[in-house]
């Protein structure tokens, strides 16, 4: 019997995917309800592009110092608990932005959210890893694309707050009510059990399908390794820098398409918050494509193409800046990181010789390397130059997870 002949997923299993892709959407959607209000933070506290810059890093300091708490807290509290209501305590944190009075203190309350989101994104993650055993095929691609499709629906929300001049209180106030109402629901029908249930499950299937019940077969036997041995290290290294390359891009879309448009290109503050939204339209399309186009084509074929199309698209945009050609290129580095962040989470999960969860909370942590660079170095350049020209840190990101992808297997199975 082999794995396609599997039981198909029980009722429970359906609803637990159900309940954590909730999970996915409403953690994409509460941060993404405060990016298309940047430029009005901006301007209400009289901030340069470097200050900004800096005061949006407090977000990724945080996530960086909180990160690697993600394992402990997960074995402690689980990671059903740990992400559904680390949500609901994330979107309480929001509500501090609008009483910032300098960028300081804007600094400080997105480090307590970023250090929060950190957390409840490894744990949403592992908990979706859970879920995929049961299913026995690919399903974390399509996760992260109803993570889009929450930070996509987060964007409009406040876009449409921006235009409609809805003051920020308000529009977090309902952001977080919603979003956590959410949350709480989707709690009851997550996964119950320790976090290795699912493991222990698969390796018995596994051993079935093999025709030698209660043995697992010798290719799916786990690798006995001294921890952190060279192979492991130079991968995890590898495979961190390729998912802070897609982090990178991903918070030039979020922390400066707005600001771009708006004070490049001179457009309107709903049209200036679309920015977000078309590149988080193409992640979400090419997540949601992603689990067939990668089990067709393999990881590295897609994250290559991918990171070519990004460049391409982004530089183009750059070249001739208008709004159309602008809006397309941020569509194309969106389509184009769509599959890479997943693969590299999903690569360092099933690296042989670490404990359970330790790849993902590795690589989840060191990614915020990119969100954390991004926001300074992007701000410093444009205020030496143009934030057009510091806009081509996308460009260079794209080109590095070119050369990097080559760590990412070429099929899934």
């Amino acid at each position: 019997m082999s794995a396609s002949t599997l039981a198909p997923p029980t009722r429970q299993v359906r609803r637990a995917r159900a309940a954590v892709a909730a999970l996915f959407l409403t953690n994409g959607a509460v941060f993404f309800n405060v990016v298309p209000r940047y430029p009005q933070i901006k301007a209400d506290l009289g901030l340069s592009n470097a200050v900004l810059g800096t005061a949006l890093a407090g977000y990724s300091i945080g996530a960086l110092l909180a990160g690697l708490l993600a394992g402990a807290a997960i074995r402690r509290f689980r990671s059903a608990r740990l992400a559904a209501f680390g949500i609901v305590v994330t979107t309480v944190a929001t509500l501090a932005v609008p009483a910032a009075p300098n960028w300081f203190a804007l600094g400080a309350v997105l480090f307590v959210v970023g250090a929060l989101d950190s957390v409840v994104d490894v744990a949403q993650n592992a908990h979706g890893l859970r879920v995929q055993r049961r299913y026995r095929r690919s399903i974390l691609n399509s996760l992260h694309g109803v993570w889009s499709i929450g930070a996509v629906l987060g964007g409009l929300m406040g876009s449409a707050a921006a235009g409609l001049d809805v003051p920020l209180t308000v529009h977090l106030g309902i952001s977080a009510v919603t979003f956590s109402l959410v949350a709480l629901l989707a709690y009851r029908f997550l996964l119950p059990g320790p976090e290795d249930a699912e493991r222990a499950t698969e390796a018995a299937d596994l051993a079935a399908a093999d025709g030698h019940p209660g043995v697992p077969p010798a290719h799916h036997r786990p690798v006995r390794r001294r921890l952190f041995a060279g192979p492991a290290v130079r991968m995890l290294a590898a495979l961190s820098a390729l998912a802070a390359c897609g982090a990178l891009v991903e918070d030039a879309g979020a922390s400066w398409g707005a600001i771009y448009l708006r004070d490049d290109l001179h457009t309107g503050a709903a049209v200036a918050g679309l920015a977000v939204v078309v590149f988080q339209g193409a992640m979400t399309v090419g997540r949601l494509a992603g689990d067939r186009v990668v089990d067709h084509f393999g990881q590295r074929a897609v994250a290559q193409a991918g990171a070519a199309l990004a460049a391409v698209g982004m530089g183009a945009a750059l070249a001739v800046p208008t709004v159309g050609t602008t809006l397309g290129g941020f569509a194309f580095a969106g389509l184009g990181f769509a599959t890479l962040v997943p693969a590299a989470m999903h690569t360092a999960d099933e690296l042989p010789g670490l404990p359970p969860g330790t790849g993902l909370t590795i690589v989840s942590w060191l990614l915020r390397a990119g969100f954390l660079l991004s926001p300074p170095l992007v701000g410093f350049v444009a205020d030496l130059t143009s934030l057009r020209v510091g806009l081509l840190t996308v460009v260079g990101a794209s080109v590095v997870a070119l050369v990097l992808a080559r760590v990412l297997g070429r099929k899934t199975a």
